[in-house]
C-alpha cells in the first residue's frame, strides 16, 4: 500500500475527523476480507445511506478502494448484480505540517542496523549505502521528471537560489536531526545524490550547508534542509 501524497495525507486526516468516517475505516481496515456497505452500517448501528455516504467520501479521500464481486458461490446468468465491497487502500495515514518523512528514516536506519549485524561491517557505511540506493530507487521511479518536482513530492520545499541552484527549505528529518545532525544530515545527502542520480542530474550538484551558521547569520529558515542544490 503506498504513502499517500502530503497533500492528500492533510485531506485524510481532516476527513477523518467525523466520527462516523472514522469508525468506518476502522471497520473495514479490522476486517479480513473486502466488506460490504450492508455489513458495515449494521455492524456500526448506521442506516445503510449514511454508511454508503461515507464509504464512499474514504474512497474519495484515497483511504478505502473498492472492488466489485459476486457473493456467496453463485456465477453465471441469474446470479445477480456483483456487490459493491470497501477495502482499505492504506492501514493508516499520517500527517505533519512542514511535511515530515520519519518513516523513511526509521526504514533506512533498520535498514542499516540489519546489514552492518548481518556482514559486520560499519553501521554508518550501511546506513550512506541504504539512503543512496533508496533515492537512486526514488529518481529512478521519477524519470525525466524534474528534479525539483522529485525533490518537491519527498518534502524538500526546493526553491530558486537566484544563481541556477535550488535552496531546500524545509528538512524531511527536522526532529530527529535535532541532536543527531552528523548521523542524519550524511543520510540526507546519501539520499540526495541518489535521487538526482536517479534523476540523471550531476550528485556532485548535492552540497552541504554549515546550516548553524547560515541561521546564526540570518540566512536560513529554522527547518532549512542542511544541503543545497548547486548551480550548473
Amino acid at each position: 500500500m503506498n504513502r499517500l501524497p502530503w497533500s492528500r495525507r492533510i485531506a485524510a486526516v481532516a476527513s477523518l475527523g467525523d466520527e462516523n468516517r472514522r469508525r468506518l475505516f476502522d471497520f473495514v481496515t479490522a476486517a479480513d476480507q473486502a466488506v460490504g456497505r450492508d455489513d458495515a452500517a449494521g455492524a456500526l448501528g448506521l442506516a445503510r445511506s449514511t454508511a454508503s455516504f461515507h464509504l464512499d467520501r474514504l474512497v474519495r479521500d484515497g483511504l478505502l478502494a473498492v472492488e466489485f464481486r459476486k457473493l456467496g458461490g453463485k456465477e453465471g446468468p441469474g446470479s445477480g448484480r456483483p456487490a459493491k465491497l470497501y477495502r482499505a487502500a492504506v492501514q493508516e495515514v499520517s500527517a505533519s505540517v512542514p511535511e515530515r518523512n520519519y518513516d523513511l528514516a526509521a526504514e533506512l536506519l533498520v535498514t542499516a542496523i540489519e546489514q552492518s549485524a548481518a556482514d559486520g561491517g560499519s553501521a554508518r557505511t550501511a546506513l550512506l549505502q541504504a539512503a543512496r540506493s533508496r533515492g537512486l530507487a526514488a529518481g529512478e521511479a521519477a524519470g525525466t521528471a524534474d528534479f525539483a518536482e522529485l525533490l518537491t513530492a519527498e518534502g524538500y520545499r526546493p526553491a530558486d537560489d537566484g544563481a541556477g541552484g535550488l535552496v531546500l527549505l524545509n528538512c524531511p528529518f527536522h526532529r530527529v536531526a535535532q541532536g543527531h545532525a552528523e548521523v542524519v544530515c550524511a543520510m540526507n545527502g546519501a539520499f540526495l545524490g541518489g535521487a538526482a542520480a536517479g534523476c540523471g542530474v550531476d550528485p556532485a550538484r548535492v552540497e552541504a550547508l554549515d546550516i548553524e551558521e547560515l541561521r546564526v547569520q540570518g540566512s536560513a529558515a529554522p527547518a532549512q534542509c542542511c544541503a543545497r542544490i548547486r548551480p550548473l
